[in-house]
């Protein structure tokens, strides 16, 4: 039964290297999800490859079509940016597997809408002093650094990711990321066991 695999986890926490390195594993052939975000475009960024960058006049068009599976808001210091996935026809689990990224939040909504049974959680973990550095790294690298944001992200992921909240979406299995080779092989190996492909032992 194919399956849909959300990778979560906090803040610079390695989602996006995680993300690229699973979707380059031919063997795994999983697809890509391309959600939706209002968000401005970073330096590092192509549209329609990390998200459909859209405006808030899209957001309201889609949503009045009822094509929006999920969606969440952050009321940030540069305004509300969105987040969504839409059902624009990405998505067929008669066919393929999947790979997305997500929030425990967004997690729980895809969940609930195509079923228990066939959405996976990847909760990827890093301590709180590492990823502060790594996304003061990244954050360097933009051409108009929003340091007051990241503060703002980094702060609320305390709470977004609290042990009640993990707990209440089911989340049972972390992967600690502080040797990315070793996480990935470790994913990588309990997706073939999900889509029933040899696991390397």
């Amino acid at each position: 039964m194919p399956k849909i695999f959300i990778i979560i986890g906090k803040s610079a926490s390695g989602k996006d290297t995680i993300y690229k390195k699973l979707l380059e594993n031919k063997e795994l052939g999983l697809k890509t999800v391309v959600m939706y975000t209002t968000r401005p475009i970073r330096v590092s960024e192509t549209d329609g490859v990390e998200y459909h960058f859209v405006d808030e006049k899209k957001f309201e068009e889609l949503k009045n079509q009822n094509k929006i599976i999920e969606h969440r808001s952050y009321n940030t210091v540069h305004g509300i940016w969105r987040y969504f996935t839409v059902n624009d026809g990405q998505i067929d689990l008669d066919k393929n597997d999947y790979l997305m990224m997500g929030t425990l939040e967004s997690y729980g909504q895809i969940r609930d809408y195509f079923g228990h049974d066939k959405v996976i959680p990847i909760y990827i973990e890093v301590d709180d002093g590492t990823r502060l550095m790594r996304a003061l790294l990244r954050e360097q690298k933009q051409e108009n650094p929003k340091y007051t944001e990241l503060c703002r992200r980094f702060l609320a992921d305390s709470i977004d990711f609290s042990e009640e909240n993990i707990a209440a979406y089911g989340i049972k299995k972390r992967y600690q990321n502080t040797d990315i080779d070793k996480c990935i092989q470790e994913i990588t190996n309990d997706i073939k066991y999900y889509i029933g492909r040899k696991v390397i032992i």
